[in-house]
């Protein structure tokens, strides 16, 4: 029985999606809820699991395709055979053995329109790739792990003379749509806000005593590790609740203001960022948060998070620290009126109680739209901040 493959029903807000590339081939055995093909949209990435337990008996829409909500992907063949046609035939006892050795589809070291973007995208060299899939194919899989392998040096003899003579390349990459949404967006934030940037800095040590005191019974009694962005987006809220402006965004010739907070946290992946954002953080702990945001980071980095979880939001955090960031000018996400920075925890001698001590401090930056935010707003926020996280004990008791 023939089984049709659609695009599934795409949000609202979204029109079509781009077929990033195709996990199957014709002939190939598929079983439920096995990924088919990923579709890029200017939001996220879609998987299209397949149906039934079957072989994939037809493509109908090849990668870099755009297609819209419902459009026929493939036809499975629920059950059946692989196909005589899609096996790999057998040679001739009598044929001559070719002069070069000559690719057929399916064959060894030939690789998937999945696989071809990964490499394409990495820069690696095909031929080095070894291939798990059936026939030998390089899958998606065999492409990243390619790209995460250290590579071996080759004996100086075997180098290319290309290579010895300075040899320098060049290679053109399409923009994903995801990367191309993320730079229109950027884009739309440098021209459409008045950007402006304030800085201050915390002593870490008093939050870092308390995750050191804590951290294992934390993690046996809520399941997720204490991390710092918990104690930051609390902060934060707090924060927010006594500067509102900064919790506004601009519609028009109109000042919005929120009475919740629903704050976002970028998470970086190797398709781009996501911002998943928290909702209602007034009324979460910091168990609360930190498995949300380990939920969405997981999600997001296995392009399965859903597009309703990144819309919204009237602030954002967003971790450099984590590459080892020191100090940054983080870009707003509109219609957002600010974004906060984080940056790396380092050792700095400061002056405290007229002695100059050596403690973890770490720079934050607090950009803003100017048209609505002023820098008294900013400077007095992210004092709050810095006050909160200076002495945690005032998050627990709301002061």
């Amino acid at each position: 029985m023939s089984i049709e493959v659609k695009v599934p029903v795409l949000p609202e807000s979204v029109s079509d999606a781009i077929i990033a590339g195709w996990h199957k081939q014709p002939g190939d055995t598929v079983k439920r809820d096995e990924n088919l093909v990923d579709l890029e949209t200017d939001k996220v990435v879609l998987e299209v699991p397949s149906p039934v337990d079957g072989v994939l008996k037809e493509i109908k829409r090849e990668s870099g395709d755009t297609v819209t909500s419902q459009e026929l992907l493939a036809i499975i063949e629920e059950g059946g055979a692989v196909p005589a046609s899609a096996s790999k035939p057998a040679p001739a006892a009598a044929a001559p053995a070719p002069s070069a050795p000559v690719q057929t589809s399916g064959a060894a070291g030939e690789a998937g329109p999945a696989a071809r973007r990964v490499i394409a995208e990495r820069g690696l060299d095909q031929g080095t790739i070894e291939g798990t899939g059936r026939g030998g194919r390089i899958t998606k899989e065999d492409a990243v792990n390619a790209a995460d392998t250290p590579a071996v040096a080759a004996p100086a003899a075997a180098a290319p003379a290309a290579a010895s003579a300075g040899h320098r390349s060049e290679q053109r990459v399409p923009m994903t749509r995801l990367r191309a949404r993320i730079a229109e967006r950027m884009m739309e934030s440098k021209n459409g806000t008045a950007m402006l940037t304030s800085f201050n800095e915390i002593n870490m040590k008093p939050v870092m005593d308390v995750r050191k005191k804590y951290k294992e019974a934390f993690e046996k009694t809520h399941g997720v590790k204490l991390g710092f962005m918990s104690f930051f987006v609390r902060a934060c809220t707090e924060a927010l609740k006594l500067h509102p402006i900064v919790n506004a965004s601009v519609d028009g010739k109109d000042v919005v203001y929120h009475a919740f907070q629903d704050i976002g946290i970028a998470v970086a992946t190797d398709k781009g960022l996501f911002v998943p954002v928290l909702r209602d953080t007034d009324a979460q702990s910091l168990s609360d948060i930190e498995q949300s945001i380990g939920a969405y980071a997981k999600q997001a980095r296995e392009g399965t998070i859903g597009i309703a979880d990144l819309q919204g939001g009237t602030f954002t955090i967003t971790n450099g620290g984590v590459f080892g960031s020191l100090f940054s000018t983080p870009i707003i996400n509109p219609p957002q009126s600010a974004i906060l920075g984080m940056h790396a925890i380092k050792e700095r001698a400061v002056v405290e109680d007229g002695q100059v001590v050596a403690k973890p401090m770490m720079y934050i930056a607090l950009s803003y739209d100017h048209r609505i935010v002023d820098g008294k707003d900013a400077v007095l926020f992210l004092v709050a901040v810095k006050n909160f996280l200076e002495d945690p004990v005032r998050l627990l008791l709301h002061l």
